[in-house]
C-alpha cells in the first residue's frame, strides 16, 4: 500500500533526495541495496555509528563503525547533515551525499530512522520520505528473532521502539510501503522513485523553449 500527501515545495532540486525509514527488521536496508542495483547512479548514504557491528555487518557497507572520539570530532567539524544518540550509541549521516541529489538526474538515498529523516526533511523540504512497514508486529518480532543476534530483553525493547517508530512514520512520511513480499515492496518503492523523477520542476524542459508564465 502506498499513500502520499499532495503538498509540494515551490522549488524542487533537479535530482532526487530519498529518505527511507523503518523499524529494525522491516527490510529497509535490503530495499535500499535493491534500489541501488536498479538505479546504478544512486548514491546510498552509509551512516556512521559508535555501536559495535552485529552479525555479518561489514564496515563501510552497512555502517561506518567509529569510536566516540572520532564521532565527536566529526560533529565539531560539522560533517553531519543529522546525528542523534539512540540507546546509548551515536548515529549520523554525512552531508556529502546530499550534493548528489542536487545534480540533474541525481539520486541520493538515506537509510535512517524517523528522527533523522524528519531532521533532513526540515532542512530539505523537497526530500521524498518513504516509510517501510512490516505486515504486522508479530511478523516483525519473528524476523528479529530469526536473526539470532539479540537477547529476549533486547528484542522486547526493539519491539517497543518499533511500534513508536511505525506510529511516527505513518503519521508524517510522504509514502508508506508495506513489506510483506519483498519483490512487491520493491516494485512500489521503484514506482515512487520513477514518479517523483517526473515531478514538474525536476524535468528539464528548457529545450522546448516554452513561454514562461
Amino acid at each position: 500500500m502506498i499513500t502520499t500527501q499532495p503538498q509540494l515545495p515551490a522549488i524542487l532540486s533537479p535530482g532526487l533526495l530519498v529518505i527511507l525509514s523503518a523499524p529494525s527488521g522491516a527490510g529497509k536496508t535490503t530495499l535500499a541495496h535493491m534500489l541501488r542495483k536498479q538505479f546504478p547512479e544512486a548514491e546510498i548514504s552509509v551512516s556512521y555509528t559508535t555501536r559495535p557491528a552485529r552479525g555479518a555487518e561489514v564496515n563501510g557497507q552497512d555502517y561506518h563503525f567509529v569510536d566516540p572520539l572520532t564521532f565527536k570530532a566529526m560533529i565539531d567539524r560539522n560533517e553531519f547533515v543529522e546525528w542523534a544518540e539512540v540507546h546509548g550509541n551515536f548515529y549520523g549521516s554525512s552531508k556529502g551525499v546530499i550534493d548528489h541529489s542536487w545534480r540533474p538526474r541525481g539520486l541520493a538515498v538515506f537509510d535512517i530512522d524517523v528522527q533523522g529523516g524528519t531532521s533532513i526533511k526540515r532542512k530539505y523540504p523537497d526530500a521524498v520520505t518513504i516509510f517501510i512497514l512490516p505486515p504486522s508486529m508479530d511478523e516483525l518480532e519473528r524476523r528479529l528473532r530469526s536473526r539470532g543476534t539479540d537477547t529476549d530483553d533486547v528484542i522486547q525493547r526493539r519491539m517497543l521502539a518499533a511500534r513508536a517508530e511505525c506510529e511516527k512514520g505513518a503519521q508524517s512520511y510522504d509514502y508508506l510501503v508495506i513489506n510483506d513480499r519483498l519483490d512487491d515492496a520493491f516494485e512500489q518503492l521503484r514506482s515512487v522513485v520513477i514518479a517523483e523523477r517526473t515531478r514538474r520542476g525536476r524535468v528539464d524542459i528548457t529545450g522546448l523553449r516554452l513561454q514562461q508564465p
